[in-house]
């Protein structure tokens, strides 16, 4: 925050988790009082997908971490390292199959068993 183009900035938005050490009224008046044009927002709470590093984290613990057969800790690390400098090389963006139709058809058949039953009388 400290650096160009964020110390001139009218605002710079940070967008973060639930995380503990960034949830709540108290993380935000830290953050806040340190960097007078920090906006926090915080993902909505159980939407790990729209959290990229979590997308990321997913896929490290699938193609990775799974089985957990490494011999010590520095077997892990040379792993993940391979493996991030690989990924980088081929990875993708991600074709969302899941659009806001979609979105909104989920959310009125939740709805759905809410809504007053409309028989004839």
């Amino acid at each position: 925050m400290a650096q160009e183009p964020y110390a001139s900035a009218r605002r710079v938005f940070w967008v973060v988790d639930n995380g503990s050490s960034h949830r709540g009224q108290r993380s935000i008046d830290r953050l806040q009082s340190r960097y007078k044009n920090l906006v926090l927002v915080h993902l909505p709470i159980h939407a790990s997908w729209l959290n990229q590093v979590e997308i990321y984290f997913s896929i490290v613990q699938r193609k990775l971490l799974q089985p957990n057969d490494f011999a010590d800790l520095a077997a892990v690390e040379r792993r993940l390292l391979a493996f991030g400098r690989r990924y980088e090389q081929v990875a993708q963006p991600f074709e969302w199959k899941f659009t806001r139709n979609d979105l909104d058809r989920l959310l009125e058949r939740l709805d759905a068993p809410r809504r007053p039953s409309t028989l004839a009388a």
